[in-house]
């Protein structure tokens, strides 16, 4: 794509989302007026984006470098958690909360210098500091934030890479654990008393790990549901937000259709009142002309 086009699309997301749709459909009839059908067709699948998107694109797009800070604290963050390095973490933790807060303030900052009027104005900074927390916690989401193109705001359920405990499902052909060394016979009933409680404890701790076995199992079965279901209200989303998209191209179109029409109707306009004046003026001179005539003939002598 050249390269002029990659700086309308970048100004059409660095600029406030309500002149989107509008500065979409010029730039659209500008590429097929040029004949550049490929472009055209690019340009017309962008999406708009919502406010909050539009405020973390500004912070991308204007101070990349932040951006790069907060990659660099996310690879840094997996990392200690890797390598379950706990006093590296919670500086890391602290850190990151405090480079999240300074880019949310800093998106601000930047909006309110692109527009004033904003500074009063209740913005979705929450959805903001969401975005760049989920950021921080998969790659794939700081690569779309770094692109500055966001169409919404992003949220993530959790925080980085979580060590899952190593479960195993307890059968009756489990071999028994091993026993310890054989003792020497039991002589009092203390000893024996003991023996059973250890017995039972380790009964009880087989039948828990059997619980928590049916837990996960009903838990990620849970999971597996509500993934679905939030891939199919995604879908339902981004579908209804490609028909509002399609319904203010048309009304953009319409628009520009109305303000041809009344150029063109003004245009007529003017051209009806010069030939009227152009008629008013070959009526007086046919007239005058006629008068002319009958004053001629009039003083014409007779025969």
């Amino acid at each position: 794509m050249p390269a002029s086009t990659e700086e309308l699309i970048r100004a059409l997301y660095e600029a406030p989302p309500d002149g989107f749709v509008a500065g979409r459909a010029a730039a659209v009839a500008e590429a097929r007026r040029a004949g550049d059908k490929e472009t055209a067709k690019r340009l017309a699948a962008l999406r708009k984006p919502t406010v909050a998107a539009w405020l973390v694109n500004l912070l991308a797009l204007r101070r990349p470098e932040l951006i790069d800070e907060l990659v660099e604290l996310a690879t840094a963050l997996r990392s200690a958690q890797r390598g379950l390095h706990g006093e590296k973490l919670r500086e890391l933790s602290t850190q990151r909360r405090r480079v999240v807060s300074a880019l949310v303030n800093a998106a601000q900052r930047l909006a309110v210098e692109d527009d004033p009027a904003l500074r009063t104005v209740k913005l979705p900074m929450a959805e903001v500091e969401a975005t760049l927390t989920a950021a921080l916690a998969e790659p794939e989401i700081a690569e779309q934030v770094r692109g500055g193109r966001l169409v919404r705001a992003v949220t993530y359920a959790g925080f980085g890479e979580v060590p899952r405990p190593r479960l195993r499902l307890v059968t009756a052909e489990d071999p028994p654990e091993p026993a310890a060394e054989e003792a020497e016979p039991v002589s009092s009933i203390a000893d024996e008393r003991k023996r059973r409680a250890a017995g039972k404890a380790r009964q009880e701790r087989a039948e828990r790990r059997r619980e928590l076995e049916r837990e996960l199992t009903a838990a990620r079965a849970a999971d597996t549901r509500a993934r679905t279901r939030l891939e199919r209200a995604e879908a339902a989303e981004r579908d209804a937000g490609h028909a509002v998209d399609e319904i203010e191209e048309q009304l953009a179109e319409l628009e520009r259709q109305r303000i041809v029409a009344q150029a063109e109707l003004s245009r007529r306009k003017l051209a009806r009142r010069s030939a009227e004046r152009d008629a008013s003026a070959a009526r007086r001179q046919v007239g005058d002309v006629e008068a002319a005539i009958e004053d001629l003939d009039a003083d014409e002598p007779d025969h």
